[in-house]
């Protein structure tokens, strides 16, 4: 074992051991507001509430098991198949917010912590947040080292080569997963910055809504950069390491969060609870939502598909 499997399999239990207090909390939070122990979220029955924290307790152990599976020996057993889609949706999720959790930290957010429209509470004790912001926060950064590491073991020649290697087309109209990410992300950039056109409720704007606004427009602009360069393969005899990550992470940036906040916001647009609501216009987002989605796991199956021609050629 060479010292970049060690770092991986260090990353990799750390992963899991930094994610286990907050699938806990979700567990008390179900089981204590079943037993009336616990208030319910703001803008949530009892039923609603139950149903989505059982979703992210499910998420969590989900999140532990890939990150043990990048470091257990039945790890390199198992399909390679759901084990890369669920990595795919768990780097999604956590990586690209990272800079979030610093920025907000150093800005002095309220809460600290990626809001998902519900994950957080006004209600939640300090501690509460401080252990979901290090899991977070130990979760993206260990799935962030122990998954090259354990790609390099599974597939060695992951990521090898430049662009262009596969004979791929020349640069030209870029690939329409591209042109919808990026126009995607000019709208979350353009609210990021104080854009006002499609944003209904003003007064919900905070820092963190603006934050996660720009993280995610600009995470939009790379995947459509990379995936660009990728399918086409320029500019040539680049690495392809570096443009296959950083599309790897954008796209499933798209996929995972808009996928995530696509549930809510149909829900706020049907329910329209009294004390709950999104600063944008809910049938933009759901419109936003579904082409992130939709982009985000075509720029993943291009991504896949060139990477596979390129191996045969």
């Amino acid at each position: 074992m060479d010292r970049w499997d060690r770092v991986g399999r260090v990353a990799a239990y750390g992963a899991a051991l930094a994610l286990t207090p907050y699938m806990l909390i979700k567990v008390s939070w179900v089981v204590g507001s079943l037993l009336g122990l616990l208030p319910v979220g703001t803008g949530f029955g009892k039923v609603e509430w139950v149903v989505l924290n059982s979703a992210t307790i499910g998420m969590a152990g989900i999140g532990i098991a890939v990150a043990l599976a990048l470091v257990r020996p039945w790890g390199m057993r198992i399909p390679g198949a759901p084990l890369a889609f669920c990595a795919w949706v768990g780097t999604g999720f956590l990586v690209p917010v990272l800079p979030y959790a610093v920025l907000s930290s150093l800005l002095g957010s309220a809460d600290g912590h990626p809001k998902s429209g519900s994950d957080a509470d006004p209600s939640m004790p300090g501690w509460e947040a401080a252990l979901v912001q290090i899991g977070f926060v130990g979760m993206g950064l260990g799935l962030a080292i122990a998954l090259p590491a354990y790609l390099r073991r599974r597939w060695p020649d992951a990521f090898a080569g430049r662009l262009g290697d596969g004979g791929q087309g020349s640069p030209g109209v870029p690939p329409w997963m591209a042109v919808v990410g990026a126009a995607v992300g000019l709208i979350w950039l353009y609210w990021a910055v104080g854009g006002t056109a499609g944003v209904t409720h003003h007064g919900e704007r905070d820092l963190a809504w603006h934050l996660l606004s720009g993280v995610f427009g600009l995470w939009a602009f790379v995947a459509a950069a990379a995936t660009w360069a990728t399918v086409r393969g320029w500019p040539a005899r680049v690495p392809r390491w570096g443009p296959m990550a950083l599309g790897w992470l954008g796209s499933g940036s798209l996929f995972a969060w808009s996928g995530w906040k696509l549930p809510f916001t149909l829900y706020l647009a049907v329910a329209q609870p009294a004390d709950a609501a999104l600063p944008e216009n809910l049938a933009l987002a759901a419109v936003l939502h579904l082409a992130a989605v939709g982009a985000g796991t075509a720029m993943l199956r291009a991504l896949v598909r060139t990477r596979l021609a390129s191996s045969e050629s």
